[in-house]
């Protein structure tokens, strides 16, 4: 038997270890709990697990005691039955180190629907296409992550799927046509892995949870890490939760959300929202999650809870937040809250601002941006008004951006290591284009929102980044890409401007600005005898 096990419920008492215990994702459930926030029970095996794990000293026993034992918790919160055919619980299994590595480590959702408990969550529901669809995420998240089988030949049968229906997204998908693509992603899962897809849901469970562990020694995970100074020896917890389910159709939907904008500092709900989607949906950067505006107005009472959540998780941390949340057919769950990623501009305007709001202390305030050269934060704008751009897309982190076009990251790292700055122009940025990301001074993609991991990533890097460019098509054959009218070459001059979304061919000229007003206010902080 390995070391403990700790439970995310309602006024249960903190671990005395902190993040450093159970993970980073885990305590912030945990506070948000004992705060009386809607949080789905859930509960984690914390980083001791990991470390156990990664090094081989596992004990796969008693990986799946503590399991069984967590499980039968959710059982009781929930009312349901773990592989219940009558009344089925889901759950997902998510990783979580001491420190916040957006998307770099892995998560598989809507485990323990099978052939059986598909019908008993159709019945308990009332909604077959939200028990197809968990069931078909089920098996690609699970051939993905668990089997590390590629994702082309899945997401050619989705491709067909929406081809045969004459519909455009996974969400235009009847229960009919979800049931059929299902299947036909069961046949080809057996067909890759050579065995069936497991029907065991407590297979599913165990085998989800050793490879969450196994992805913080994923390349990505370790260029992250080597990027953020994080100790690779550290391992990751891992969380399960009750799975709720924005993908129930009608007021249901998954979005992420920031206290404040985070690549300007201001004070206003930043979010992106997709309705009848699950949180990957949002945060992948394979989609476009753009129905923020759609929600504010035609839900203006859930409008309203987010704010107040976003208000609550300033109070309860003190600071700037990143939060997660799923809206189940009218209600609100939060799913992870954590110190939201921010430009360097943003970190200098939200530090000062706390202070003058009473929320933290000007040594606090420092403290927040002592990693910082205080002597380097700007921000670059356009000199003068440009002619028409060629396209506009969604702005992810502000300032100006200049360099050669990269069609990927190997592209991008060629380009930095002959000295030529480069925009990573992509489809959609996905964690892995990591290294990519950190060598290019700006990204451009067709795809994503503004709060998917990769834009997250890029803000924290400091990289100009646009996301959802619907006049952005990329031909890697012939590398070269179209932006609006026009077609580029890899290679050829490109310019993103961060603070209106536009994007010109060649070079553009700038001013800079500089953050005085809060630079002074942190001046006299540091230097008291001065002021």
């Amino acid at each position: 038997m390995g070391p403990s096990l700790y439970e995310i419920l309602p006024r249960a008492a903190p671990p005395k270890g902190g993040a450093l215990e159970v993970g980073s994702k885990a305590w912030g459930l945990i506070s948000m709990a004992a705060a009386g926030l809607p949080v789905p029970p859930a509960f984690v095996l914390p980083t001791p697990w990991g470390e156990a794990y990664s090094g081989g000293r596992a004990d796969d026993a008693g990986v799946r005691d503590a399991l069984a034992s967590g499980i039968a918790s959710l059982e009781n919160a929930a009312g349901l039955g773990f592989g219940s055919p009558r009344r089925p619980l889901l759950v997902s299994v998510r990783s979580g180190g001491a420190v916040s590595m957006p998307g770099m480590l892995e998560t598989v959702l809507d485990i323990g629907v099978n052939r059986e408990t598909v019908e008993g969550l159709i019945r308990l529901t009332g909604n077959p296409r939200l028990a197809w669809d968990c069931y078909r995420r089920l098996v690609q998240g699970y051939a993905e992550v668990v089997e590390g089988l590629p994702t082309d030949p899945f997401d050619q049968l989705v491709a067909e799927a929406l081809s045969n229906a004459a519909v455009e997204t996974e969400q235009e998908l009847d229960h009919v046509s979800l049931r059929r693509l299902t299947q036909a992603l069961l046949d080809r899962f057996q067909e890759l892995a050579g065995t069936p897809f497991p029907q065991d849901p407590r297979e599913q469970l165990a085998r989800a949870t050793g490879a969450v562990f196994r992805s913080w020694d994923a390349p990505k995970a370790a260029t992250y890490r080597r990027l953020h100074g994080i100790d690779d020896g550290a391992g990751t917890a891992v969380t399960v939760q009750t799975m709720v389910f924005g993908n129930a159709g009608g007021a249901s939907g998954s979005g992420v959300g920031f206290t404040r904008n985070p690549a300007t500092g201001d004070r206003e709900l930043y979010m992106d929202f997709q309705f009848n989607a699950q949180g990957q949906d949002v945060v992948g950067g394979r989609q476009t999650a753009d129905d923020h505006e759609r929600l504010r107005r035609g839900l203006p009472t859930v409008w309203t809870q987010l704010e107040s959540v976003g208000s609550g998780l300033e109070a309860l941390f003190r600071d700037a937040q990143d939060f997660e949340v799923t809206l189940q057919s009218g209600r609100l769950y939060v799913l992870q809250a954590r110190r939201a990623k921010r430009t360097p501009w943003a970190a200098v305007r939200i530090a000062v601002d706390l202070v003058e709001e009473g929320m933290i202390s000007p040594e606090e305030a420092l403290s927040s941006v002592a990693d910082l050269d205080l002597g380097s934060v700007v921000r670059t704008k356009v000199r003068s008004p440009q002619e028409q751009p060629l396209a506009r897309a969604q702005v992810a982190s502000i300032g100006i951006a200049t360099g050669a076009i990269a069609l990927d990251s190997d592209a991008a790292e060629r380009m930095a290591k002959a000295g030529t700055p480069s925009i990573l122009v992509r489809p959609e940025t996905v964690t892995a284009d990591i290294g990519g990301m950190a060598h290019a001074v700006g990204i451009l993609t067709r795809f994503g929102g503004r709060t998917s991991h990769a834009a997250v990533v890029a803000r924290q890097l400091g990289k100009v980044c646009l996301v959802a460019c619907p006049d952005l098509t990329i031909d890697f054959d012939r590398r070269v890409c179209r932006i609006g009218e026009r077609t580029m070459n890899e290679g050829e001059v490109l310019s993103l401007d961060g603070n209106t979304g536009a994007i010109y061919p060649g070079r553009l000229e700038i001013v800079v600005d500089r953050p005085d007003r809060e630079l002074a206010a942190l001046d006299a902080w540091q230097h008291p005898a001065k002021a």
